[in-house]
């Protein structure tokens, strides 16, 4: 029962009663409906915005939220052993495959330069776990460059193999005459006697003495550039062109094996020993060129002889007598 309202009425000297319109009635109402509505939200924002407060959506929220950091933090693992490994690499890269093909290693300031456009990462700014994904995506983007640059340093040095082992096989690094075949090495590279004229002169090549008709072998990959006998002294004679400056000439032949373009492996066949030209005897006159210069072949015996035979051909090689042509 509501409470009744009096007032003291000074000039009746009497308490008269309150009456309440019934408008304000229903504004009080009114006024109460709407400040008990307006607290409730506030009450509501105030504990939806607290941790103590979850919706459902929330907390599945809050779990994708965790597993995406467990993610991260095992991509960022992963991302450790694939850094150390192209740390590894590099080294080799840089210590082992370019020292031995001769080659600059690529400097650190290359190898680790980052990206210099400061918005790169602009968009990634601004929220709860910016700063994860964003050292993430740096760390993803500069090991992408490092590996990048890596490739393209292997490339290289796959081209420079290449080219090394061509270089390998166009080296003349055989004898041309076996040494089943091989009476001796009647005379090697330097001053010799010339058996025609007995007076000591330069003798750019060696003279391997064997039967007529034994075998002469190309002694590196390469091209016959001649096989004439059109050059003074030579008589029957070779020329093979092996690239990278080599040259080898291959003189007083019985007969060819062999024609002018032809390409030529090193051991095929390319004739045979004679006594053909300027010549005391059945042998071969080898010669080697590089460069337009001629050398010694005695630096070059590495592929088919023994330290032993090798020491053994020196010792004959290096006799003062006299030569064959």
């Amino acid at each position: 029962m509501a409470k009744v309202k009096y007032y003291y009425d000074s000039e009746n000297l009497a308490y008269t009663k309150i009456k309440t319109r019934k408008r304000i009635k229903i504004g009080y109402a009114l006024l109460f409906l709407v400040a008990s509505a307006l607290f409730g939200f506030l009450v509501f924002v105030l504990l939806i915005n607290t941790p103590y407060f979850e919706t459902p959506k929330d907390r599945l929220q809050a779990r994708e939220i965790e597993n995406l950091k467990l993610q991260y933090s095992i991509l960022n693992k992963k991302l450790d052993e694939i850094d150390a490994a192209a740390e590894a690499l590099e080294e080799r890269d840089n210590n082992i495959y370019r020292v031995y093909f001769n080659k600059a290693e690529i400097p650190d300031s290359i190898r680790k330069a980052g990206f210099r456009n400061p918005e790169r990462y602009k968009t990634l700014e601004g929220y709860n776990n910016s700063q994860l994904v964003l050292n993430t995506t740096k760390r993803v983007d500069k090991l992408s460059k490092e590996l990048a640059i890596q490739s393209k340093s292997l490339d290289e040095i796959l081209k420079l193999a290449g080219a090394k082992e061509s270089l390998l096989l166009a080296i003349p690094a055989i004898q041309p005459v076996r040494n089943e075949n091989l009476k001796r090495v009647a005379s090697g590279f330097g001053y010799r006697i010339d058996p025609f004229t007995k007076v000591r002169k330069m003798h750019n090549g060696m003279d391997f003495t064997a039967n007529t008709g034994a075998p002469v072998y190309a002694t590196g990959d390469g091209v016959v550039a001649r096989a004439d006998n059109t050059a003074s002294g030579f008589g029957n004679h070779v020329v093979i062109r092996h690239g990278f400056g080599y040259e080898s000439l291959y003189a007083h032949l019985s007969k060819y094996n062999c024609r002018p373009g032809q390409h030529v492996k090193r051991g095929d066949i390319i004739g045979y020993v004679g006594s053909t030209g300027r010549s005391e005897g059945p042998h071969c006159h080898y010669e080697v060129h590089k460069d337009g210069n001629v050398v010694n072949p005695l630096n070059f015996y590495y592929g088919n002889i023994s330290a032993a035979e090798y020491v053994a051909i020196s010792k004959m090689a290096n006799q003062e007598n006299q030569s064959l042509d």
